[in-house]
């Protein structure tokens, strides 16, 4: 939704406990401004979560919409990017080559440079509907562009550029357009994505590592597992097993079933969240697992958190807020599959860190998780410990990056009062 503003509810966040701050009578919203687009559902969540975590942090302090620039404001071709990304992604040679052939920065740089002339006039119109004192990208593709207008911007109105943050949403591979130098902050999940910044020409004191910016709910202190079972309608005594097809109900969902059918039967039972697959959903009404496996359906859900919290492991794709999630669960992953190129640093990350497997097929998923809960019962302890661990790391990582993109806020707007004054005092 373009310029989304979320709900004026709060959150109870652990191990924070900050309290909603209610804007004085007659002081001016701060503005931020997030760019995000929908290629894949990383992005949207990364700036939901965004302005969920101001929300609960400053309360009417700030004002912060998320825009979608690519989509909503360039002509076209360009606002064909989230449908273009969704043609690519699904074919697996052109994907690599698109991802690949723009990785040189003597490609992308003169490549971006070019669309910024035919796109600058309406990204510009954007800033000045917006007016933000800051602006976040949370896209690959929403730095050069977006800092080439803002600097033109400031240097016709004579004026410093209002500042820019870039938050990485990948956890290991990323592409070298995340990393532009004239940025005042990056903000990355994992010493892997530090590195790359450095290579491409970021500057230490540039760089924050916090982890990734991870709805709310993921923080907040949520009821024990047994009485979320309870509540959700599951058995609270079976192993439990989470199956996530993505928003889209994506991977092979009907399969697993039928796998863990075969080899567990009523030995465990499965969450399975089919997303806005409504035709997959259906399908799955119908059927009768003869195993007795018992399998609870899902659409698209928005209390993930707690699934999570009820179940005891996960079986997804390799996306980076999933994993994160998951982590912060304490639950062990088996990744299923990847997207090329961006996801595919996720699966040696999660197995040579002990936090999970990976494995294509069905029947062999099925075996994993037979052992797990059976004669490898301590792998699958070990593994919920190394996700505990991980994950604790990251609960937090959502208010300490809103946190510090306040702090540049509030410096930017008191250099530009100072500046005023100076200019009034003259």
């Amino acid at each position: 939704m373009e310029g989304h503003r979320g709900p004026a509810h709060a959150f109870f966040l652990w191990p924070f406990s900050f309290g909603r701050r209610r804007k004085a009578a007659g002081k001016r919203r701060k503005r931020v401004m997030v760019l995000m687009s929908d290629t894949g559902g990383g992005h949207r969540a990364s700036a939901e979560a965004l302005q969920a975590g101001f929300e609960q942090l400053y309360g009417d302090d700030y004002q912060v919409d998320y825009v979608d620039i690519w989509s909503n404001h360039t002509p076209y071709p360009f606002n064909q990017l989230p449908k273009t990304y969704s043609f690519m992604v699904r074919n697996s040679l052109m994907w690599r080559i698109g991802y690949y052939g723009q990785q040189p920065r003597f490609i992308h740089v003169p490549t971006q440079t070019i669309s910024s002339l035919f796109v600058s006039k309406q990204v510009g119109e954007a800033f000045e509907q917006y007016q933000p004192d800051l602006v976040v990208s949370v896209h690959p593709l929403m730095q050069l562009v977006p800092l080439r207008v803002l600097r033109q911007q400031a240097r016709k109105g004579g004026r410093k550029p209002v500042p820019f943050a870039t938050v990485v949403t990948d956890l290991t591979t990323c592409h070298n357009t995340w990393f532009h130098p004239l940025v005042d902050r990056c903000f990355v999940p994992t010493e892997y994505c530090k590195r790359s910044a450095l290579k491409n020409g970021l500057k230490e004191e540039q760089i924050t590592v916090h982890g990734l910016p991870i709805r709310p709910a993921f923080s907040a202190k949520i009821a024990s597992k047994h009485s979320l079972r309870k509540r959700l309608g599951l058995d609270r005594h079976l192993p439990t097993v989470l199956l996530v097809g993505g928003g889209e109900g994506m991977g092979a969902i009907e399969q697993t079933l039928d796998a863990l059918d075969a080899r567990l039967g009523g030995a465990c039972q499965v969450v399975a969240i089919c997303g806005r697959n409504k035709a997959l959903i259906e399908r799955l009404q119908l059927r009768d697992f003869s195993g007795g496996l018992k399998v609870m359906l899902c659409g698209f859900v928005n209390n993930m958190a707690e699934w999570m919290t009820a179940c005891d492991a996960i079986i997804t794709k390799a996306g980076p807020g999933t994993i994160a999630e998951a982590l912060i669960c304490g639950l062990p992953l088996i990744l299923n599959g990847f997207i090329p190129c961006q996801e595919e640093g996720n699966v040696p990350f999660v197995v040579d860190n002990k936090l999970g497997k990976f494995e294509k097929k069905p029947d062999r998923i099925a075996c994993i998780l037979e052992g797990w809960f059976g004669e490898s019962r301590e792998e699958f302890l070990q593994f919920a410990e190394q996700a505990r661990k991980l994950g604790s790391r990251w609960r937090g990582a959502l208010l300490r990056i809103v946190a510090d993109l306040a702090g540049m806020c509030e410096e930017a707007l008191e250099r530009g009062s100072q500046t005023a004054s100076c200019a009034a005092c003259r």
